[in-house]
């Protein structure tokens, strides 16, 4: 196991870390803190970005830091995402068995809400990843459900999670009314060089070693491959870590990630 003999104690690139140990980037810690302004004031978000850029490794970080005695988080993702498995879904995560018809259960969610505010004290936080893959039906649901008493009050905090395409889709005149109710864009970007190269360090760091395994020539190859998509970092690095392992070095250079580049992952 290349951990051994880079005399690491975890695994640097995986997706299971911690989220108190993730590279704390500019773009990471802003859209933390609309979400949690989103929360606190129950608004409808829309969090978008190229795929592997990071969105559902910060709705983690996210759930993390909410204070649980103050929200309810409840996580959906579903491709093929129906208005009645929607609220089914929600209803299941409040421990409720949901009434077959979609409108029985849109007015029982509404009442189970009511009930979590007014008893618990719990403001709703709802997820919706994956979600330019829903369909129009659901997206238009979404008009529907947050139209709560005539309209003055929100329900829940409401985030969509998806791809750039939902952004994209949101501008088209036929959806025009649900774009109206959005209050919060959060827009993923990619990391830039020295971004890259700082993720590198925070992930081997958190391993167990300040050495720098990746030399800053391999860097610079990392970042060409990667674009600064965290993702595709989190692949070439580890594949590099592999190949350096097996073959006895120490440190990594640019030569090698190109190697690697070139006849594993292209």
């Amino acid at each position: 196991m290349f951990e051994t003999f880079y005399g690491l104690n975890q695994t640097p690139f995986s997706r299971d870390i911690p989220t108190q140990e993730l590279y704390p980037s500019v773009i990471v810690e802003e859209i933390l803190g609309r979400l949690e302004y989103a929360a606190n004031r129950q608004l409808f978000v829309v969090m978008t970005g190229d795929c592997g850029t990071g969105k559902t490794t910060t709705i983690r970080k996210f759930k993390d830091i909410l204070d649980s005695s103050k929200y309810m988080f409840m996580y959906i993702s579903d491709s093929k995402l129906t208005p009645r498995h929607f609220y089914k879904g929600l209803l299941e995560q409040l421990g409720c068995e949901a009434k077959f018809y979609r409108g029985d259960a849109k007015r029982q969610l509404h009442k189970e809400i009511e009930l979590m505010r007014g008893i618990h004290g719990l403001l709703p936080v709802v997820v919706v990843d994956e979600a330019h893959l829903l369909d129009k039906e659901m997206i238009e649901e979404v008009r529907f459900l947050l139209n709560f008493k005539m309209d003055a009050q929100s329900p829940m905090t409401l985030i969509l999670v998806g791809q750039n395409e939902l952004w994209e889709r949101f501008q088209l005149q036929s959806y025009a009314a649900v774009r109206q109710r959005i209050d919060l864009q959060c827009k993923f970007g990619h990391f830039d060089r020295a971004q890259s190269g700082e993720y590198v360090k925070r992930h081997l760091k958190y391993a167990g070693t300040d050495r720098d395994i990746f030399s800053d020539g391999a860097i610079d190859e990392v970042f060409k491959f990667s674009g600064g998509t965290a993702r595709l970092i989190n692949k070439v690095c580890t594949h590099c870590l592999l190949y350096g392992a097996q073959n006895g070095h120490k440190i990594i250079d640019d030569h090698m990630v190109k190697r690697v580049v070139q006849g594993e992952l292209t």
